[in-house]
């Protein structure tokens, strides 16, 4: 019924910049929070950015000031601009959104899109 895309990975030098897309498409009624998770090999999926359907933004450390989420809920879309990108933030990024279809929400996630940082 919902599905999110997610686009915009590929391969970055480090410092570079890249942003993410994903766009959510299906029988929506109303997005709540969106967010932006990743992965690295070996390492658990971590939070690294989410937005509210009211623009209430949240960061960890690791990528505050560095990273920034933007959404248009007129297109059912989340953004990831990613700035001063370093060989750490090489992972996949998964899209996640809570997605309201008729009278239930669920929790959603994309397939996800791969970012690699490297010279």
């Amino acid at each position: 019924q919902v599905q999110l895309v997610e686009s915009g990975g590929g391969l970055v030098q480090p410092g570079g910049s890249l942003r993410l897309s994903c766009a959510a498409s299906g029988t929506i009624f109303s997005i709540y929070d969106m967010a932006w998770y990743r992965q690295a090999p070996g390492k658990q999926r971590e939070l690294v950015a989410i937005i509210t359907s009211g623009g209430s933004t949240n960061y960890p450390d690791s990528v505050k000031g560095r990273f920034t989420i933007s959404r248009d809920n007129a297109k059912n879309t989340v953004y990831l601009q990613m700035n001063s990108l370093e060989p750490e933030d090489t992972a996949v990024y998964y899209c996640n959104a809570d997605v309201q279809v008729g009278m239930t929400t669920r929790n959603y996630w994309g397939r996800g899109t791969q970012v690699t940082v490297a010279s």
